[in-house]
């Protein structure tokens, strides 16, 4: 099959393409013929070599978390799809090796796949696993948020940002969402009201909701938590994916949870949450697309098609 691959540390400069085997399917895995691939900044940092202290690594790797795709074939401890079955999968895993999603046939234990929502195509489906499960598990663990709350996403146009956005709106909360003004229609459209950061924010925030907002989100880092403080209630639940450690905030890091990722496909099946596409590049433009990801300019998810 094909698929890419990096056999050192580095940037976009050392993903290849290659042949590798097929992979096996053992008793408790859903072998996935691969449609799409989400790019996330975690397998880049990943791959540069950011966590080679922590993290064992056997070359080559194929990286990607996010697939979406179609069962070929299930272990018999997996009969929870059957070939044919319209999927997705996040596919992190302790230790890197050729298991990644950036190829033509992936082997995902079952417990990290989740069906499809028919809302979705492919493409658009790729980008969800990671993104939704930080967010969801940001908006309903770390900050409990409940109906009639109104929450602060900073960052609320990205990938995780606009998907808690929109999981904070099905729960019944308001949601005021930083962004910068190119994005303010489409944060519209997910039914935030829409804000922009830098100089002044706690004003802006402040000015629509004069008693202060009952949670923050943070997608962004940066020192952002320090400066909308003063738009919070006393006792306003913070969280933030962006600046582990910053006081009075709860860390948040996505881990693969079965009930939160089917949850997470739930809302998007009954229309309630939608991911945005900004480019799409193919197999044997991995690099590329890392290089255009890297570089910031594109709204949305980048997603290589596979096919």
């Amino acid at each position: 099959m094909r698929a890419v691959v990096y056999r050192r540390y580095g940037g976009p400069e050392v993903l290849e393409l290659a042949e590798l085997p097929e992979p096996k399917t053992h008793v408790d895995s859903v072998l996935i013929r691969v449609k799409a691939a989400g790019l996330n900044r975690a397998d880049a940092a990943i791959q540069a070599g950011a966590l080679d202290g922590a993290v064992e690594t056997f070359f080559p790797v194929v990286p990607g978390w996010d697939v979406a795709g179609v069962v070929e074939r299930s272990g018999p401890g997996a009969k929870e799809f059957a070939p044919g079955d319209e999927v997705v999968a996040y596919v992190r895993g302790d230790v890197q090796r050729a298991h990644g999603g950036f190829c033509e046939l992936l082997s995902a234990d079952v417990l990290t796949v989740a069906h499809k929502p028919s809302t979705m195509s492919f493409t658009e489906a790729a980008g969800l696993p990671l993104a939704g499960l930080t967010a969801f598990q940001g908006v309903v663990h770390a900050l409990g948020v409940q109906p009639g709350e109104t929450l602060l996403v900073h960052g609320a146009a990205g990938g995780v940002g606009s998907v808690a956005v929109q999981i904070a709106r099905a729960r019944g909360a308001r949601v005021i969402g930083t962004a910068s003004p190119g994005n303010h229609d489409y944060l519209r459209t997910l039914g935030a009201e829409a804000i922009a950061h830098g100089e002044g924010l706690t004003d802006r925030v402040l000015s629509l909701a004069p008693n202060g907002v009952e949670a923050v989100f943070d997608t962004v880092g940066h020192g952002t938590l320090a400066t909308s403080a003063a738009a919070t209630r006393p006792g306003a639940r913070v969280a933030s994916i962006a600046d582990p450690g910053a006081p009075g905030s709860t860390d948040v890091f996505a881990r693969m949870d079965r009930a939160d990722l089917a949850a997470v496909t739930a809302l998007a099946e009954a229309g309630l949450l939608s991911v945005r596409v900004g480019a799409v590049f193919s197999l044997e433009k991995a690099a590329e697309a890392q290089r255009a990801f890297a570089a910031g300019d594109i709204s949305g998810k980048v997603v290589l098609d596979i096919g």
